[in-house]
């Protein structure tokens, strides 16, 4: 005989989003369901941003050891144990796990259930033993790696996202499919880390992002030794000679050649969470990019909310937890709310890093027209001098009136950087208000300030201006 639960909301995924929903919404008093059928946390905790981050900084390490000599120490070859890189890796997981477990959950007052969450109809769902008629549901099921439709690639041994992250042996030469963020991330990552690389992408790599800015990453990852192989097709994978590796066969300017790795990296994509859930069911409409919500995240069946990477559009972590606020707002408070992406940013985790907010100087010019470009290097900063982190600038978009736009910055730690740059287009700031910013000396966030600052330097030539200050010089 099936329990039947009547909580105020019920939340199917256990990811990032659905644990701020559930955890928001229990600390204010409400009844909650959780129902997860896989790893609490879902894949930014399991297999994706934290033990992606955990690779990248070992990495990091390695080639500081490299580059030791430019600050006069005798540089040195790291010894990679890859057996303790992973045990690491597997540690910083477990570091955090207890924020997500189901023990603080259940102490926090949420009713969680491990098992596989459909819909039975519009108002009830079905988990493991339970019927669950909630006044609302919120769908956070997240997305898993997608396949490209490559010949033989279902038929050859590879790794995704999923399952990179369990390697403890040596990878002598790593085929990467996909030149995007992930791809890119892991791909340096592995590099640093001992192994032969080669990117595969049909397009242009970090392509969503400015390619003044990207030029600088993509060189310094080329130059660390990666082949990156831009602008191809990929016509057929293919088991390697004696079954070991993987051969990947590439078209290009009507010629082909065969790429022969050790193993393979799919990150080519992701798709929606949907499967099993008989969306159907409860008259909820999607489609091969997610579930199809509104402007306020509510889908076609108005009892039910979907947030996160299964809504479709960005795929981040960071925009689970937004759409969670919105949904807390609106389902608890009955306040309106509208998805708002205007100062959403996003930071690509290469070394130099690539952070952006805002509209690009693409987006920008069509939508404005006239608009102005600020830049400052990092060059031109002392701190960044002091550590010989001199690769990269910032970039600004403002419109003819200084109202700020959107920013991109290529270098060290440019994901801390944006975050001024995210305040000020939330709030509206036009770019005087980031020239009035006192930052201590030295620090990298003077590139933000000194970027600004030459907004104005046309002003300086002014003859107006020029003919104002003589003015006032006459009354001494």
């Amino acid at each position: 005989m099936a329990s039947a639960l009547n909580p105020d909301i019920c939340v199917i995924g256990a990811g990032s989003g659905g644990l701020s929903v559930a955890a928001a919404a229990a600390q204010l008093g409400v009844d909650v369901v959780l129902i997860e059928k896989g790893k609490m946390g879902g894949d930014c905790l399991n297999y994706g941003c934290v033990p992606s981050k955990a690779m990248i900084a070992a990495g990091k390490r390695a080639q500081g050891m490299r580059e030791a000599d430019k600050y006069g120490i005798r540089p040195v070859e790291p010894k990679i144990g890859y057996g303790p890189l992973n045990d690491h890796i597997k540690g910083v997981i477990k570091a955090i796990e207890p924020n997500d477990s189901v023990e603080r959950f259940t102490g926090l007052g949420v009713n969680v259930i491990k098992a596989e969450a459909r819909f039975k109809d519009a108002e009830t769902v079905q988990a493991g033993d339970h019927e669950i008629r909630a006044r609302r549901f919120v769908v956070a099921t997240g997305s898993s790696p997608g396949l490209p439709p490559i010949p033989g690639i279902a038929d050859v041994p590879h790794f995704t996202n999923e399952t990179i992250f369990s390697n403890r042996r040596k990878i002598d030469h790593l085929i990467v499919i996909g030149g995007g963020p992930i791809g890119m991330e892991l791909a340096q990552a592995h590099r640093r880390l001992g192994s032969e690389v080669t990117v595969l992408e049909a397009f242009a790599p970090l392509a969503k992002d400015d390619p003044e800015l990207t030029k600088v990453v993509l060189e310094r990852v080329r130059g660390e030794g990666v082949q990156i192989l831009d602008g191809i097709r990929i016509e057929a994978l293919e088991g390697g000679e004696e079954d070991k590796g993987v051969r990947a066969k590439i078209g290009a300017n009507g010629q082909t050649q065969w790429i022969e790795g050790s193993h393979l990296l799919v990150a080519a994509g992701r798709r929606a969470n949907v499967d099993g859930l008989d969306l159907e069911n409860a008259g909820i409409d999607y489609d091969s990019k997610g579930i199809k919500v509104n402007k306020g995240l509510k889908t076609t069946n108005k009892r039910v909310y979907a947030i996160g990477d299964v809504a479709g559009g960005l795929q981040f972590t960071h925009m689970a937890n937004y759409h969670a606020g919105l949904v807390i707002r609106n389902a608890l408070f009955r306040l309106p709310v509208r998805v708002n992406t205007s100062a959403f940013s996003w930071v690509t985790y290469t070394d130099p890093e690539l952070a952006h907010v805002g509209l690009s100087e693409e987006q920008a010019r069509k939508r404005y027209g006239k608009i102005r470009i600020l830049r400052w290097p990092y060059a031109e900063n002392d701190r960044a001098q002091a550590e010989r982190l001199t690769e990269g600038f910032v970039k600004v978009v403002t419109n003819k009136r200084g109202r700020i736009l959107g920013a991109t910055i290529v270098g060290d730690h440019a994901g801390e950087l944006i975050q001024m740059w995210v305040l000020a287009i939330s709030k509206g700031l036009k770019i005087g208000a980031m020239t009035g910013i006192v930052s201590p000396y030295p620090t990298l966030s003077e590139i933000n300030k000194r970027a600004a600052i030459t907004y104005y330097l046309p002003s300086l030539t002014n003859p107006l201006i020029r003919k104002v200050i003589e003015f006032l010089r006459q009354f001494g």
